[in-house]
């Protein structure tokens, strides 16, 4: 019995139908069978929003997400590919002419720019082969939202279903090579699907946006917190309904909103203005709205200080930060997906020994580490040429050995 077989035996009992929790039960399309549809939660928990309500509230709405998913699948993208077979580099070869243009749409950095995009932002990302003749011809990067995960008894994909309207299409899980690539991020709580950065930091991007619209109603209400408009009557009483409403409809039209501000006010007797200020604790949702600006730029893996965040002397500047987030957030971005999308792609072209790989010596913001780093292995007397080239990252020279 092999691996997948005994471990499908041991958790082979799948929850029973209208269990609180457990997924739907429904016939398969596929050769029979029961299927457990799982669908895909991309807030990591029930009743959390969706993929469409986080992309649209984050990315399409507030600058700070916006700018982290940029920088980091441009900055992804920018790195120049290198495809390796065993130690040796290769120049040319289908793989890295299919991963240049992709399809007709968009070239290889569009590609590699929207899978970032769609990890960052769902915790999925799914590409889809085009195969004629046994090879692969186009590639295209399906939207997460649309794809649904269709799970066996044993826990163990058997297939997905993409939806665009009342179009159906089912792909299957598996086979060699697989038609789909489905990549995704971890999640403590599903086998199947990924959990989104953005998803672990909702509640700052709520702050942040409940901020910025405090801002604009503070601005169209005259640039400063609303006074209150006191009446004393020399004999006392109040005013009339009437007077109220005739009073109130005054100022809104008269000294209401950004294009009135500074009017002067023209009060009847009996009637007095006092202004209100800005208390301490109002004025800390300037601090608080920072803070959430820099629990989203947390969760993306951007330091704030690139994002023009103020309040962050974490990195002694620009420069350190920049190198802080190219090692600790590209270079792993891109290590997993030049690892997956090598060896998907090695697959279907029958060649096992091709390694997708990146070219460090030509991303700019880590030349001064580069630099170092050769002249280190260059003084290296033990080392003989062909371990010195491996130690910088390029293949064996044949021939030559010392």
């Amino acid at each position: 019995m092999g691996l997948r077989s005994a471990i499908a035996a041991r958790f082979s009992r799948a929850p029973e139908k209208g269990t609180a929790g457990g997924p739907r039960e429904g016939k398969s399309a596929m050769g029979g069978g029961t299927l457990l549809f799982a669908g895909l939660d991309l807030a990591g928990g029930g009743g959390e929003r969706s993929y469409e309500a986080l992309a649209r509230d984050g990315f399409m709405r507030n600058p700070v997400v916006h700018r982290s998913v940029r920088l980091v699948a441009e900055n992804v993208a920018a790195v120049p590919l290198v495809l390796y077979e065993g130690g040796r580099e290769v120049e040319a070869h289908p793989l890295i002419d299919l991963l240049r243009e992709p399809d007709g749409n968009a070239d290889g950095i569009g590609l590699l720019e929207r899978v970032c995009g769609h990890l960052m932002l769902a915790g999925n990302a799914y590409i889809e082969a085009v195969t004629l003749e046994g090879r692969p011809r186009a590639l295209h990067v399906l939207r997460p939202d649309r794809m649904r995960l269709l799970e066996g008894r044993d826990g163990w994909p058997e297939a997905y279903e993409y939806r665009v309207g009342s179009a159906v299409r089912r792909i299957a899980a598996g086979g060699e090579p697989s038609a789909l690539l489905h990549l995704k991020m971890f999640h403590p709580l599903s086998d199947g699907t990924g959990f989104a950065p953005l998803a672990a930091a909702a509640q700052a991007l709520d702050l942040h946006n409940t901020a910025a619209r405090w801002n604009r109603s503070l601005i169209e209400n005259s640039a400063r917190p609303s006074g209150a408009l006191i009446y004393k009557p020399g004999e006392g009483g109040n005013l009339s309904p009437d007077q109220f409403d005739r009073l109130k409809t005054e100022l809104e039209a008269g000294y209401a909103g950004a294009a009135r501000a500074g009017r002067p006010m023209l009060l009847e007797g009996g009637l007095d203005w006092k202004a209100m200020g800005l208390t301490p604790r109002d004025m800390d949702f300037m601090e608080a709205r920072n803070g959430a600006a820099r629990d989203i730029a947390l969760a993306f893996g951007v330091p704030p200080m690139l994002l023009g965040i103020p309040g962050d002397a974490t990195y002694a500047n620009y420069q350190e930060a920049n190198r802080a987030f190219l090692r600790l957030t590209v270079l792993p971005m891109l290590g997993r997906l030049t690892g997956a999308i090598g060896g998907w792609l090695a697959g279907h072209f029958g060649e096992r020994a091709l390694r997708l790989g990146f070219d460090l010596d030509r991303v700019e913001g880590l030349s001064a580490e580069r630099e170092a780093l050769w002249s280190r292995v260059g003084a290296a007397g033990f080392l003989d040429e062909n371990e010195k080239r491996e130690a910088v990252g390029y293949g064996r020279r044949e021939g030559r050995e010392a």
